[in-house]
Parts: C-alpha cells; sequence; structure tokens
C-alpha cells in the first residue's frame, strides 16, 4: 500500500502465529465500498520463508465444488455432486456425492496453512470440532456410506502432508481409529501466485 497503514480481515480463524510475525509480506485486496463491512480491505497471502500461503479458508470448499463439477479431481471423476453443505442429524457435511451404482458419500474437506519442516500439516491447534467431524465420519460409514476427507494445503511446493500429532494427540488417535474403519484420507497442493490459486497435485501422507 505504498507505506500507507490500513485495517483489513483476516478469513484465516487459524493461530498463524508462525505467519503473522513482524515485517511479514501480506498480499491485499480491496472490496468495494458499498458493501457492509467494516474494513475496505481483505488479506489474501503471505510470504512465509519466500513461499506464498494462502489466508482464505474458504477457498479450499470453492475450489473443490469447482473441481467436482468440471471433473478436476481424477478420484472423483466417477462421482456425481448432489449438493454441498449437506447437513445430516447436528453434522453439517461439505459434499454430498453419488457414484455409478448410486451409492451415496460424504465428502469433508480441511483448509492446510501450516507447515513444519518443510511438511504440511493439521491442525495447527488442538482442535476438538475436527475429532467430533471424524467421529461422524465413521458413523456414516458403519450406516452403510463411504467417507472421504480432503486435506487442501494452501502452500507453495509442499510435496508432503502428514497429521500433526504433536499438536492435537487425540486428533491423530481419531485419525487412525477412522482410517481402520474405513475414512478415506487425502491430500492435495494448491499451485499459488499473487494472481490466482489452483488445485495442482496429490501429496503424500507420510504417517499413514
Amino acid at each position: 500500500m505504498n507505506g500507507l497503514v490500513v485495517e483489513s480481515h483476516l478469513p484465516d480463524p487459524g493461530r498463524l502465529k508462525e505467519l503473522l510475525t513482524p515485517g511479514a509480506e501480506l498480499y491485499i485486496s480491496s472490496v468495494p465500498k458499498n458493501t457492509h463491512r467494516k474494513t475496505q480491505y481483505t488479506t489474501r497471502m503471505v510470504r512465509y520463508n519466500g513461499t506464498l500461503v494462502s489466508l482464505v479458508s474458504t477457498l479450499p470448499n470453492q475450489f473443490v465444488k469447482e473441481a467436482l463439477e468440471s471433473g478436476e479431481l481424477s478420484m472423483f471423476t466417477d462421482y456425481k455432486m448432489i449438493r454441498p453443505e449437506y447437513t445430516v442429524g447436528r453434522h453439517r457435511f461439505d459434499f454430498l456425492l453419488e457414484d455409478s451404482d448410486k451409492h451415496e458419500f460424504y465428502l469433508e474437506v480441511k483448509s492446510v496453512t501450516y507447515a513444519e519442516n518443510g511438511i504440511a500439516e493439521f491442525p495447527d491447534a488442538v482442535t476438538s470440532r475436527g475429532s467430533k467431524h471424524i467421529k461422524t465420519l465413521v458413523d456414516a460409514i458403519k450406516k452403510g456410506y463411504k467417507s472421504y476427507v480432503l486435506f487442501l494445503v494452501q502452500i507453495q511446493n509442499i510435496e508432503n502432508f502428514q497429521i500433526a500429532k504433536d499438536i492435537d494427540k487425540i486428533y491423530y488417535e481419531n485419525y487412525l481409529l477412522a482410517k481402520k474403519d474405513g475414512v478415506q484420507f487425502l491430500a492435495y497442493r494448491c499451485n499459488i501466485d499473487t494472481n490466482s490459486i489452483t488445485i495442482e497435485k496429490k501429496l503424500n501422507i507420510i504417517n499413514e
């Protein structure tokens, strides 16, 4: 902003303490003045150790929705999206899909903006809500549905992903139990530059 100090909305609810440090290079965008916003700007990205990281936590669901509709996610090309934000009981799944045999399954999408030693990790803080999500997907398996969790890494040049068991041991334990019960876990990386973000490639989950 050429030295101008402004207030900017931060759409990522994560802790971000390793990213938002004094002197961090932030990328922001302006919003129309006629919107009912407290701030005229939104923080979109931060450059951390030379790497761009997206700070818009709602983007993964938008990307996945578009990719499901266009067939860009190869592992889901044989599935049809029935609806996003599908509510079952007290839980809302990100997506309800259906295969060619009319079998339905649930897909949860998790935004990943944290990395340690060049490895993307989730969660970046203790998440009881995340553990509840996993348990709900296990319940869906037991009722005859398929269940998937897709970790979408919004960090440039990452090759590997892992569950951060040192941050949330309970989430990690629920992850291991869910895998045994049939929940499928996938990780994909986004390609990020200052003008665009797209889903790029599948990553290894190294603590499988």
